[in-house]
């Protein structure tokens, strides 16, 4: 029955209800963990939040920086977490992900993330999160309904530079773009493009490096130069 569904994520819908955490850590092999989690677009300007899930990657980075060789993907495109057995909890994993997904737990010393909820789609049922999403933000169906439902075109290929990564798992954004770009210098402010690395900061964010920088006022100045 679910053998043409794919997976669409749409971040425009998501209300940050945490409904696809929760439900998540229900799925039967998770033991109470969600393997998936919320992030802010743009936590200093909006409340907008987007759901994180493995995007299931054509050639996945995680597999490859693996040594330990813990990580594998199978037939069906699924690739899952390390093996306990196999995992050496080295966190190359977490470092090499294109998509920040991989988490370390350091309470199992395992890297865990979204398998899709692999004993579910594996006998034909649909992800937890999937099922419980009430604004569609995240939808397990066939494509052909997606593509004539909603006005946003569902992309598996993203541009990390020069690099195209294609996933198993569909991002939802505008008509008439073919890959989506992730590049850090788009989402810098146009006044930090320059050859300041202090400068270097995202849009609202403080700079790290503004944190050991203060203005004395006239009363600390005097106490200074006293000191002095």
């Amino acid at each position: 029955m679910t053998a043409n569904y794919e997976f669409f994520i749409d971040p425009s819908r998501c209300i940050g209800c945490q409904a696809c955490v929760q439900a998540c850590g229900e799925c039967e092999t998770h033991r109470g963990h969600p393997m998936i989690h919320l992030d802010y677009v743009d936590r200093a300007n909006s409340v907008q939040t987007v759901p994180v899930v493995c995007m299931h990657c054509e050639d996945p980075t995680c597999a490859k920086v693996c040594p330990a060789e813990a990580i594998r993907k199978d037939d069906h495109g699924i690739v899952h977490s390390a093996s306990k057995p196999r995992c050496i909890a080295c966190s190359n994993c977490v470092l090499a992900c294109p998509f920040g997904v991989p988490k370390m737990e350091s309470r199992y010393e395992l890297m865990m993330k979204c398998d899709m909820c692999y004993d579910r789609t594996s006998r034909g049922r649909k992800p937890m999160c999937a099922t419980v999403c009430p604004s569609g933000a995240l939808y397990y169906g066939p494509r052909e309904y997606v593509e004539q439902q909603r006005r946003e075109k569902p992309v598996n290929e993203f541009q990390f530079g020069r690099q195209t990564v294609r996933t198993k798992v569909n991002m939802m954004t505008a008509p008439g773009i073919k890959a989506l770009p992730f590049d850090v210098a788009d989402f810098l402010p146009f006044e930090a493009l320059d050859d300041d690395p202090l400068s270097l900061a995202r849009s609202g964010a403080r700079d790290a490096g503004d944190l050991a920088v203060w203005d004395l006022g006239e009363k600390e100045v005097e106490e200074e130069i006293i000191a002095g």
